[in-house]
């Protein structure tokens, strides 16, 4: 059972990424859109385009960090195009 998901927003604004974890993405993308995140708030609207199941927070912690480090979001940069659609990928 995934209990918890690392996941990744892209702003349509900017084309930035977001990477958070969280127990419901989709939820959590609400959120981010209704602006009840400062830090994302400008950047808004977001889509998610890739989460990612994990059996634990401590693991959906780790992939967050290693999604938000150079080498992790360069990945996330070169399978997720700016105008994908949303994408699930296999668990932790």
């Amino acid at each position: 059972m995934r209990e918890w998901f690392v996941y990744a927003l892209r702003s349509l604004k900017d084309g930035n990424l977001y990477i958070g974890i969280s127990k419901d993405p989709e939820k959590r993308l609400r959120a981010h859109n209704r602006g009840a995140t400062s830090c994302t708030r400008s950047r808004r609207p977001f889509i998610l385009i890739f989460k990612e199941g994990c059996k634990s927070i401590r693991e959906a912690r780790e992939k967050e960090k290693y999604y938000k480090s150079g080498f992790g979001r360069e990945i996330l940069k070169n399978i997720v195009s700016p105008v994908a659609q949303p994408v699930v990928a296999g668990g932790c």
